[in-house]
């Protein structure tokens, strides 16, 4: 993939599909932070956000719950899908505390997102840190085959200069090669899907496109499927501009049905106040 040495990022914004992928990822985000109950009840519309993205992350994960029983739960202990339904919940509620420390150390708020994640329950010290050589990886659904040890450490320290730098690239496109390298690399030992989206979601709020945290695009990748998200992340790791074009174009489409999940919760907050 050729690239400008300066900007990494800024050629993939100029493949084909990309520009419009992110035009019309833009036009959606706009309609929706215009909404008359935005003005309103933004943080309402945040707060379900929050709820149905954590939901979608899990269901990619393994654990396809229904809505209503994400919502009625109190107890994410015991069985494995309920742990994780429990640690998407905790990473998107802390996502939003750690966007000035990503500007200044995504490592330690990668460390921090597997941190919350496990819980606590994990009885070893591979929690909050790089996996080292001959350690192994609990991410069934990425059955790519796994960078050794030293080549996570190479690619994690590149990735969190591309964000140090900055790029003139669109978030779009930086959100999705965030997300695309975490699955790539998978460097912890464990929920590495679920950190790799929040990750995501971060670089959307971040960016200034998503300040508000209200277009979980997590939403959209469960909604589209895992055997979509499978077949566009082979586009990521095949490393050609079509395979990255499909993965970033992919990652817009999720946006996009997360806005019109949103703009749906709009709706029904208008119609009840009416």
């Amino acid at each position: 993939m050729s690239t400008n040495a300066s900007d990494p990022l800024a050629a993939l914004g100029g493949l084909p599909g990309v520009a419009e992928a992110v035009d019309s990822v833009r036009k959606a985000v706009d309609r929706v932070y215009g909404h008359r109950v935005m003005r309103r009840r933004g943080n309402e519309v945040a707060s379900e956000a929050a709820l149905r993205g954590a939901r979608g992350s899990a269901a990619l994960s393994g654990a396809d719950w229904a809505l209503e029983e994400v919502r009625r739960r109190t107890d994410f202990s015991g069985e494995d899908e309920a742990r994780t339904v429990g640690a998407a919940l905790r990473l998107t509620a802390e996502s939003g505390q750690l966007l000035s420390i990503w500007r200044q150390s995504p490592l330690r708020v990668l460390a921090r997102l597997h941190l919350v994640a496990a819980g606590g329950a994990a009885p070893d010290d591979t929690v909050g840190r790089p996996r080292l050589a001959g350690e192994t990886v609990d991410e069934p659904l990425i059955t790519a085959p796994l960078p050794d040890a030293d080549e996570v450490a190479g690619r994690l320290d590149a990735l969190s200069g591309l964000v140090l730098t900055g790029s003139s690239a669109p978030a779009l496109v930086m959100a999705s090669v965030v997300h695309g390298e975490l699955l790539a690399l998978r460097p912890f030992s464990s929920a590495n899907g679920l950190v790799a989206r929040t990750a995501g979601r971060i670089v959307l709020v971040g960016s200034g496109l998503d300040p508000k945290s209200i277009c979980p695009a997590e939403v959209g990748h469960a909604e589209l499927g895992r055997a979509a998200y499978l077949a566009a992340f082979d586009g990521y790791l095949s490393g050609t501009p079509e395979g990255m074009a499909a993965w970033i174009s992919h990652c817009g489409r999720a946006v996009e049905l997360g806005v019109r999940e949103s703009t749906a919760v709009c709706e029904a907050l208008q119609r009840g106040a009416a």
